[in-house]
């Protein structure tokens, strides 16, 4: 198991938009943080209020955003459009190309996480969903929001991935398998934890090979785990 301080990612400061890379991205080159067997993106940005990401596209890509504060207004060329708030999740597979925007029209800061898993194969056909889960569904215990077409999470991607969440409250104790031929990227979204007894703090993460992850909450901790087949 290995801890890794956000401080060492890769950031970048655009005014607006303030981001947290944890894998190579934009100016951020880091050749041995490429990704982490399919998993290719996640980005922690802060979006200030009253701006955001204008049209843009994408193609062959899984792309999940999950709203840690604040309102994601998202609009995109299949037709869809909404405002997704704490907690809830926004999933599209970009396929064969998709354009869409991104926007905090609130006035308050707007935190998400966006991440991005390569497909099984190019060319899908482009899809668009959303989510929202009530938040007592993951109340110190683990929620499924994504797995493979496959699986039974809600949210069903074009790959061998499942994400799980979790609010653990202080002091609470939670367990999770990663398995054997399995790794685990694990974010500490929110709050301090101590994980196989080591600490993490806010906005760090976990890689993990072949090893189980024992969590106790020393604050109440939102934590995201993606699980994946070893590359």
């Amino acid at each position: 198991m290995k801890v890794i301080d956000h401080k060492t990612m890769g950031s970048s400061d655009l005014g607006w938009l303030q981001s947290i890379f944890h894998f190579s991205f934009a100016e951020y080159r880091n050749p041995e943080k490429v990704q982490f067997g399919a998993l290719r993106v996640i980005n922690d940005d802060l979006i200030h209020p009253h701006t955001g990401f204008e049209k843009h596209p994408h193609r062959d890509m899984e792309i999940i955003s999950y709203v840690v504060e604040g309102e994601l207004s998202h609009k995109d060329s299949m037709g869809n459009e909404s405002v997704l708030k704490r907690g809830e999740v926004q999933y599209m597979s970009a396929g064969t190309g998709v354009y869409h925007s991104e926007h905090n029209r609130g006035d308050e800061m707007l935190r998400i996480l966006q991440i991005w898993v390569f497909p099984d194969q190019r060319n899908h056909q482009p899809n668009y969903g959303e989510y929202r889960f009530p938040w007592e569904d993951r109340v110190n215990r683990w929620f499924p929001l994504v797995s493979s077409q496959t699986g039974q999470a809600p949210i069903r991607i074009h790959q061998d991935a499942a994400f799980h969440v979790i609010s653990l409250e202080a002091g609470k104790e939670a367990y999770f398998a990663v398995g054997a031929g399995r790794q685990a990227y694990l974010i500490q979204m929110e709050g301090e934890s101590v994980i196989n007894g080591e600490l993490v703090g806010g906005k760090n993460a976990v890689e993990s090979q072949e090893e189980d992850f024992t969590i106790k909450a020393r604050t109440t901790s939102h934590i995201l785990v993606i699980e994946l087949a070893m590359s």
